[in-house]
């Protein structure tokens, strides 16, 4: 079975850089067929010469440097979006548990704040795919606030600001309760969690608002041209016939190589090779929606209080229907 899985995914289409490299490699290769025509003539095209003159260059240059660069810059990408699923749970956890609940409603802007959460990762990938809000975000917010961040030209900015006075407004509270369960010590720590995930935007940003410098990007395309359009002098004297099928193999490494570290060195589109992000989102709000399903233990005082044992979100749910 495995053996069976390896060849599938040797010779899958979908994902791979073969429709991407498919012309030039062809071109490559009936280059090769014609150099043959032309020494099956006894025409003097043999040149063995050039098999040292380049292919070092374009070997450790291409093969090496560019899609090392391409990878550290998906890695790096992908580490990013790590830290901000880590750094939402954390956030979101400590929300939940240490702003305390003094009035019904407390619940309902935990929820809201929870919400902005995992509202703050998905538009920074759709600022990151440079698309604008959809309804992915709409069904998480209030329309007011959906269509305020419409109009802002950076919504995951906004979005933290939210977070962060939603924050502070609970600090501010509870200095009018005599027994203080939020603290400056806590407000500080979630303040710093949130400082980390506009970090993290700030470095995807990084990745995607730096691209590999042209002249570097066209020198390296001008030396893989001339070392595939050499390719057939070099080998035409041993292969004869076979010159354009081995040329058109070797092209199509090169190409295939390059093309992979054209659609890594940004991770954050819609391509196969691309970050998950998408179903990054969809997990992280799955993760939000369990933990609003618990009820911390303060909060379980304060309905007892009450004289109910019903959970606060069904009471919200129950209001509003």
């Amino acid at each position: 079975m495995k053996d069976k899985h390896w060849f599938k995914t040797a010779f899958q289409i979908k994902g791979s850089v073969i429709p991407s490299i498919a012309g030039r490699t062809i071109i490559c290769g009936l280059f090769g067929v014609l150099i043959s025509v032309f020494d099956y003539f006894k025409h003097p095209v043999a040149l063995p010469t050039l098999s040292s003159l380049i292919p070092n260059i374009v070997l450790g240059l291409l093969l090496v440097f560019r899609t090392n660069t391409a990878y550290e810059r998906f890695w790096e990408g992908r580490k990013l979006w790590g830290t901000i699923v880590n750094t939402t749970r954390n956030l979101s956890r400590h929300i939940w548990i240490v702003v305390p609940v003094n009035q019904p409603q407390d619940r309902e802007g935990k929820v809201a704040a929870l919400k902005l959460l995992v509202t703050f990762a998905i538009a920074t990938k759709q600022n990151l795919r440079q698309e604008p809000l959809g309804e992915e975000v709409a069904k998480l917010l209030p329309a007011a606030k959906f269509r305020k961040l419409q109009t802002m030209n950076h919504p995951p900015l906004e979005i933290a600001f939210w977070i962060g006075d939603y924050l502070q407004q609970q600090y501010s509270l509870q200095q009018q309760y005599s027994h203080q369960q939020f603290d400056s010590y806590q407000l500080t720590a979630m303040q710093n969690l949130l400082n980390s995930l506009v970090d993290c935007l700030g470095g995807c940003e990084r990745i995607l608002k730096t691209p590999m410098p042209m002249a570097y990007s066209i020198h390296l395309k001008q030396l893989l041209l001339l070392y595939c359009l050499s390719l057939p002098f070099q080998t035409v004297g041993q292969l004869g016939w076979w010159t354009g099928a081995v040329v058109a193999l070797i092209s199509f490494t090169l190409f295939g190589i390059e093309e992979i570290g054209i659609e890594i060195e940004n991770p954050f589109g819609h391509d196969a090779n691309d970050l998950p992000l998408d179903a990054i989102c969809a997990a992280l709000l799955q993760n939000i929606e369990d933990l609003m399903t618990l009820t911390p233990e303060m909060d379980s005082a304060f309905e007892e209080d009450l004289g109910t044992d019903i959970p606060f979100a069904k009471m919200i749910d129950n209001s509003h229907a």
